[in-house]
């Protein structure tokens, strides 16, 4: 990992998968994101849309690392959970180019559950993220 702190993991002989990376190493100060939803600062949504709501989720995600000394460019890890699976699939090149505007074209270790609910009856998405930022 010298002149980086992050080595995406591939392991021999695998195909390599597209959007995410199949694991993550990494050195340095840990910033952990608790699961944000797609509501603005003021905890309201201002959409029912799956899609915005991603997007807004990202964008909390971003704000919370920006407030521990940290960007997307450090992401190794990021948890979606889901209400509505068919939903996702549907919108997956609005999702896609909403992740690329948000978080770029970086492409950490991800997990994708569908849940049958969130805790805010209207929150369509919940993402959860782990960062690690190089010391010195």
């Amino acid at each position: 990992m010298s002149g980086s702190a992050l080595a995406f993991l591939q392991p021999e002989g695998w195909a390599p998968p597209q959007g995410y990376a199949n694991g993550v190493a990494a050195e340095g100060r840990q910033i952990y994101v608790a699961g944000q939803v797609g509501w603005n600062a003021q905890c309201r949504f201002d959409s029912g849309d799956f899609a915005v709501q991603v997007e807004q989720a990202l964008r909390n995600v971003v704000d919370v690392l920006k407030a521990g000394g940290a960007g997307p460019e450090h992401i190794v890890r990021l948890n979606w959970y889901i209400t509505d699976k068919s939903d996702y699939q549907a919108r997956r090149s609005e999702i896609g180019a909403a992740y690329r505007r948000v978080i770029g074209r970086h492409f950490p270790a991800m997990t994708l559950l569908v849940v049958a609910g969130l805790l805010e009856p209207e929150a369509k998405v919940e993402i959860e993220a782990t960062a690690v930022v190089p010391r010195g």
